[in-house]
């Protein structure tokens, strides 16, 4: 099942949920059925009830409160036809996120508006996946690819200037695969030549998504200062 808003996947969040209140609980003895119940003439309405049931008491507690029982059924009726959803499992993803947590949502629209005025100062430039970056020195030497490891010095910050990392401070360098770093560094890095010092501005997506990682909140632009010392195997 790949929609979030349907069965399956839903129950990732729903057994993460249940694992997380840190107490076992004794089995439960199975619950008489109540005269409603005799609404649902056989297993298959059971089961679809209590998917619904399930479903909807967790997105409840999540404070999800404005829906459209419609287009809950359009969904679901959609993916078991195996008709064409109106939203991939990423949209999906993304909108129930937000809708869950409000403060996401405050970052990303904070992230948007600083890119929006960023891009438009002198030296600024912005690739076609929404990538800015600024030349603040242009080196010589060789340039990586996605296969290359690199040596670098970089300090990172969000838009409000609070720092999140920094190689300088720990006096050391930093090697790593390029193909295994978040996209902005993938694809910023291959625009560098060695000892060359860029500025990159990272929008959430090419960068940790909605994800909170450590000290860096979900959905936020990344602003790395970096410096290419080596590209391995090629000086």
């Amino acid at each position: 099942m790949k929609q979030l808003l349907v069965a399956g996947a839903l129950f990732v969040g729903l057994a993460a949920h249940a694992q997380n209140t840190g107490t076992k609980k004794a089995t439960p003895t199975p619950a008489k059925p109540t005269a409603a119940a005799n609404s649902l003439k056989n297993q298959s309405d059971s089961i679809s009830y209590a998917i619904g049931a399930m479903v909807a008491n967790f997105y409840k507690q999540q404070g999800i409160r404005n829906i459209n029982s419609n287009m809950i059924a359009k969904a679901v009726s959609d993916v078991y036809s195996d008709r064409k959803v109106l939203l991939s499992e990423s949209e999906c993803n993304s909108i129930v996120m937000l809708a869950m947590n409000p403060e996401l949502k405050k970052n990303i629209e904070a992230g948007e508006k600083f890119l929006a005025e960023n891009k438009k100062k002198p030296g600024v430039k912005t690739s076609p996946s929404g990538l800015q970056y600024e030349v603040l020195t242009e080196g010589t030497g060789s340039r990586p690819t996605d296969m290359d490891t690199v040596t670098v010095h970089y300090r990172g910050t969000l838009i409000d200037g609070t720092e999140f990392d920094n190689s300088y401070s720990r006096g050391q360098t930093i090697s790593f695969p390029l193909k295994n770093v978040i996209a902005g560094w993938t694809e910023g890095l291959q625009y560098m030549t060695v000892g060359s010092k860029y500025k990159f501005y990272i929008p959430h997506t090419l960068g940790y998504g909605m994800n909170t990682q450590g000290p860096i909140p979900g959905g936020s632009v990344l602003i790395f200062e970096v410096e290419l010392f080596k590209v391995n195997g090629k000086d």
